[in-house]
């Protein structure tokens, strides 16, 4: 006799309470495996596939696409035990939902854990469809709201795991089950849909007949709520958007940090051509590259050592001030999703090299949507290049609860007097966001003229670089 268990939104680490739903990927009737992603959602943190412990007939789904739901809350119920038919059966009421505890059975693999579910190949199982649609009747009496219409099955499942490769060719409005996927056991990767997408655009840029122009359509009034005049529908990019997930995170991260953090900003030019004809031998030696925001985050680092009030966070409860005894160094990185700051870990004991391997690592990672919340929580300082949006200054805002951001401007030639005379020189603006709680203008001056100073002469640093 089929068993019907109630899978929970477990609990996602790093402190977070809630999550968006994002897309279903089962539907009420499918049949799913031990540890099958069910379902996608949005923390604060990042995108994540949930797996579901157990196997068997998926009974009810609870909650929208869109829909927040807390920790805790049932995300849907399976029947497990006997064959797919009796699964499907309604149960005694003695044997619905029991406590997961109760599951000891092949049905059930133990791997609720934090954050990302199972690893390995467990996680990468794709779903069955049943061949034979479970009725109406033969569905428990739990709660189930209601699914999306079913789609027909295609001759074999669709492999795809990243979250942004299933956002892309959905804006798109490209079926992924018409992608012949190029990575391992078929997986479809970003290159595969860019190509079909690059594919059928140019097969819609094939000449045309010219068709009829339409009519000119009645202005229709705007519904109640989405008015952005007298009568008027609102205009593209008008409307409200709801500040939920990672853009909801950032929200609140920021406010909270102007709300409770006094900050201060400083600024200061410095010549970067010796730092950028530096980078060039080392990269002409040979070997892995180095990046130009590897060199600035080990002069950052080695600024910090000299100044370690600024790799600190305040501890307002005890009113007091913390100073940490590892750089854990943050930076920004633009991603579809808006802005991210992964972290690197033990930023101070990592070479010029290293850093450069780590920044590639997890701006690529960011770039797919499968960052972790580990990677983007435990910083201590953060350095922030926007320069590359093509802007010389900033005063940006403190990653709260850290006490201090180093910015980075664009490397331009502008005019600079260079041992006394006019030159042409490549130049940075760099500027510091401090925690005046933590210290004050001597300090942070003295921080930001020795990254400048070490800018403009980097041999100081040869031998930690």
């Amino acid at each position: 006799m089929a068993q019907v268990l109630e899978f929970k939104l477990p609990d996602l680490g790093e402190g977070l309470t809630e999550a968006e739903i994002v897309r279903w990927l089962v539907d009420v009737g499918d049949v799913v495996a031990i540890d099958q992603p069910v379902v996608e959602v949005e923390t604060a943190k990042a995108m994540v596939e949930v797996p579901c412990p157990y196997g068997g007939v998926v009974t009810a789904r609870f909650g929208d696409e869109g829909t927040e739901l807390p920790v805790g809350a049932p995300l849907l119920t399976v029947a497990v035990g006997g064959s797919p038919e009796q699964a499907a059966a309604p149960a005694p009421e003695a044997q619905k939902a029991p406590a997961a505890s109760d599951a000891e059975s092949s049905e059930y693999s133990g791997n609720v854990l934090v954050g990302y579910g199972t690893t390995g190949p467990a996680a990468r199982r794709r779903r069955v469809r049943r061949e034979t649609p479970v009725s109406a009747a033969a569905v428990v009496a739990a709660p189930v709201v209601p699914a999306q219409e079913p789609v027909a099955a295609p001759p074999g499942p669709v492999a795809v795991i990243s979250p942004l490769v299933r956002k892309l060719a959905r804006d798109r409005g490209l079926d992924l089950r018409e992608v012949r996927g190029s990575g391992p056991e078929g997986l479809i990767l970003r290159a595969d849909v860019e190509s079909a997408l690059a594919v059928r655009d140019r097969a819609a840029e094939a000449p045309a007949a010219p068709a009829a122009a339409p009519a000119p359509a009645p202005v229709a009034v705007a519904a109640a709520g989405g008015r952005s005049g007298m009568g008027v529908p609102p205009a593209e990019g008008q409307g409200r958007v709801p500040l939920r997930g990672v853009r909801g995170a950032v929200a609140d991260k920021l406010s909270r940090s102007r709300t409770e953090i006094p900050d201060a900003t400083c600024w200061v030019d410095a010549d970067a051509t010796e730092l950028m004809a530096a980078r060039a031998a080392m990269n002409a030696a040979g070997g892995p590259k180095i990046s130009v925001l590897a060199l600035l985050a080990r002069i950052c680092v080695h600024a910090l050592s000299r100044f370690p009030e600024l790799n600190s966070t305040v501890d307002t409860a005890a009113r007091e001030i913390v100073r940490l005894p590892s750089v854990h160094l943050g930076f920004a990185a633009q991603t579809e999703r808006g802005l991210v700051v992964p972290v690197v870990k033990g930023a101070d004991g990592r070479t010029a090299e290293s850093l450069s391997a780590e920044f590639a690592r997890l701006t690529e990672v960011a770039r797919a949507g499968s960052l972790t919340p580990a990677d983007l929580t435990g910083g201590t300082f953060t350095l922030n290049n926007y320069g590359v949006f093509g802007v010389d200054g900033s005063t940006p805002i403190i990653n709260h609860p850290e006490a201090a951001m180093l910015g980075v401007g664009r490397i331009v030639p502008k005019p600079w007097v260079h041992q006394g005379e006019l030159a042409v020189r490549q130049v940075v603006q760099l500027s510091l966001t401090f925690d005046h709680r933590v210290c004050d203008g001597g300090t942070a001056g003295g921080f930001l003229r020795y990254v400048a100073d070490c800018v403009e002469n980097p041999a100081v640093l040869l031998r930690t670089l």
